[in-house]
């Protein structure tokens, strides 16, 4: 686990990002990477990439990709202007679970955060994942709100 290195995405990291997202029946969203969907991912890869207001990142132990996450960086007017970051997409490999990656994962997404001028952290999580809840409220999150979503 000491060669853990976290990082940005890079466009070559995208088959082994959307493999994460496959390994997930409750969140995969349908996610596989297939000739077809490849455009639809290169697509939305390099919107984040463009965007200063989004940061896509990997876990990588030796070669191989072991987790991802995302941020965006929200401004708010509340909290006097507080700037917030969403953490999404958190994915450990299934295989590497509770091995120490998410919690050094959430670690950095915090520092990060912070030398972005960040005020908050925030996340959600699907109802049913309990052994997610447990994870994040060990390291410190709240369960403050009730969230909502709407398909378009």
């Amino acid at each position: 686990m000491s060669d853990l290195l976290i990082r940005q995405a890079g466009e070559e990291d995208l088959e082994a990002i959307i493999r994460l997202h496959e390994e997930d029946e409750l969140g995969s969203h349908g996610d596989a990477w297939t000739p077809e969907n490849r455009p639809a991912y290169g697509a939305a890869f390099a919107a984040i990439a463009e965007s200063s207001d989004n940061e896509l990142f990997v876990a990588v132990s030796g070669d191989e990709v072991v987790g991802t996450f995302q941020l965006t960086f929200i401004p708010n007017l509340t909290g006097r202007g507080a700037l917030r970051v969403k953490v999404e997409s958190v994915k450990v490999k299934a295989a590497r679970r509770s091995g120490g990656i998410g919690a050094k994962m959430m670690a950095f997404a915090e520092r990060y955060a912070r030398t972005r001028g960040a005020a908050m952290l925030e996340l959600s999580s699907n109802k049913t994942r309990t052994d997610a809840h447990r994870f994040y409220e060990r390291l410190g999150f709240a369960r403050s709100h009730e969230g909502f979503k709407k398909k378009l």
